[in-house]
């Protein structure tokens, strides 16, 4: 059957507020000032499929929202984008999630309330809606807990019905990193995590020692590295492909995500994985220019542009 989209995206869906130009870190009992303030989109999810879109590749996405203003925002937002909402599910019981995000130059600090992102649940995502895709990619897993310990049987029903697949797990708010990978794995075509992500789910201390543990039953892996780039394990080897040089760094919110959408967006075209990384570190070197996951990507001209003029890199 003909497919209607790209890519389908099931994760999570919340709001960033995002605080710069902060005086200090805050202490209990005491009140610091913060000179800027963005209200943007969030998610993992939503920032790969917003970018993803913004590529030239049609994206729908699966999630699970409040039925209040902040989901009103997050709809408006991925439809700007060109993503597909139409799965997204409003509920009645749980309020959509939001991130508070303060930074602080290249890292940042964190507050999450997940809200209704905690219960989208495997028998949400129908068959016809994996079938209207050709790629089917998750994030951010261990912020849906329901989910999570179905994600196995997802990925199986997807490879059964002809989709590639890929998944960045993202941090583990409770740092348990607990997943069944033997169960994973098998059906995860590509798994895209960054090198503190890859080292706590494999508990492991470096990258190769990772490796060897979960390659009888993984495929290909590509972990992320900031400023080294990134490295591709595939077929038994492990390259690295070093990362763009920005001297224009904003913030790094969904950088990640940016090298995501940049490196499925090459598999779908049918570029060799090595040049798939290339242009996930291309994507995610952008990201950096602009506040939030989302902006640097207006559109494919632009990003072309901008990729030639900043890196002299072409896609």
């Amino acid at each position: 059957m003909a497919k209607s989209f790209d890519v389908l995206v099931v994760g999570e869906l919340n709001v960033d507020m995002i605080l710069d130009n902060i005086d200090g870190f805050p202490k209990v009992g005491t009140e610091i000032l913060a000179q800027e303030l963005t209200v943007t989109l969030g998610s993992s999810s939503a920032i790969f499929a917003s970018n993803l879109s913004s590529m030239g590749k049609s994206v729908a996405f699966v999630g699970l929202t409040g039925n209040d203003d902040f989901a009103n925002l997050v709809k408006k937002s991925l439809q700007e984008k060109n993503v597909n909402t139409d799965c997204i599910i409003a509920s009645e019981k749980h309020n959509t999630g939001l991130t508070m995000v303060m930074n602080y130059g290249m890292d940042r600090a964190n507050v999450t309330f997940p809200g209704a992102m905690e219960h989208l649940e495997e028998a949400d995502i129908t068959d016809e809606m994996l079938l209207s895709a050709k790629h089917l990619h998750l994030s951010s897993i261990f912020l849906q807990k329901k989910l999570k310990d179905q994600a196995h049987n997802l990925f199986k029903r997807a490879k059964k019905l002809g989709l590639s697949t890929s998944m960045d797990p993202q941090w583990d708010p409770s740092e348990e990193w607990v997943l069944n990978l033997e169960e994973l794995l098998p059906n995860i075509d590509f798994l895209l995590p960054n090198q503190v992500e890859f080292n706590n789910i494999t508990n492991s201390t470096s990258l190769t020692s990772g490796i060897e543990k979960i390659k009888p039953y993984s495929n290909s892996i590509v972990i992320k590295d900031g400023i080294n780039g990134a490295h591709l394990w595939h077929n038994g080897d492990l390259l690295t492909k070093p990362a763009f040089v920005n001297e224009d760094v904003v913030d790094c919110i969904g950088a990640g995500d940016s090298f995501d959408a940049g490196f499925v967006c090459g598999f779908i075209d049918g570029l060799d994985l090595e040049r798939c990384v290339e242009l996930g570190n291309a994507m995610g070197a952008i990201n950096t220019m602009e506040a939030g996951g989302t902006k640097s990507f207006k559109n494919l001209e632009h990003i072309k542009k901008v990729v030639m003029d900043k890196f002299n890199f072409t896609f």
